[in-house]
């Protein structure tokens, strides 16, 4: 089967990458993700990438292919998503800041934001104010 290419996401094309929480048990992985969006009738994982509690960066979605992970920008950003809800490890911070890094060599002109900055959610995903957490760690 072969995807529409109205799914594909360009490299040129994005402009955010997006953190978010799963808001889900601490246990959780890539795969569990995966089986709750296919429960919702999504494609699969909606995120491209999962960070689990022990800080192993789970891939989703590739890289290549349209989110589903934030209403309305999903064309034009990738999804990280922590596993938990509101309090993360040393080791998901640490794989988190890993990959935003790689990300932004990779997307040069893209931004980082936390799901609640873009203001079309009441959700407070991902519980912490990731503009602020890339500043102190000097990523943006």
């Amino acid at each position: 089967m072969f995807m529409k290419e109205i799914n594909l996401l360009k490299k040129v094309n994005v402009k955010y990458i997006v953190v978010h929480c799963s808001d889900t048990n601490d246990t959780d992985t890539a795969i569990d993700i995966h089986k709750l969006h296919l429960n919702f009738g999504w494609e699969g994982i909606g995120y491209h990438k999962v960070i689990t509690k022990e800080g192993e960066i789970q891939n989703g979605r590739p890289e290549y292919w349209k989110g589903a992970h934030v209403y309305g920008y999903n064309d034009v950003s990738l999804g990280i998503c922590l596993i938990g809800r509101d309090s993360f490890s040393d080791n998901q911070y640490k794989s988190l800041k890993k990959l935003l890094i790689d990300w932004k060599k990779k997307y040069l002109n893209a931004i980082i934001l936390g799901h609640r900055d873009l203001g079309n959610t009441k959700k407070t995903c991902p519980n912490f104010n990731v503009r602020q957490w890339c500043r102190d760690e000097n990523i943006l």
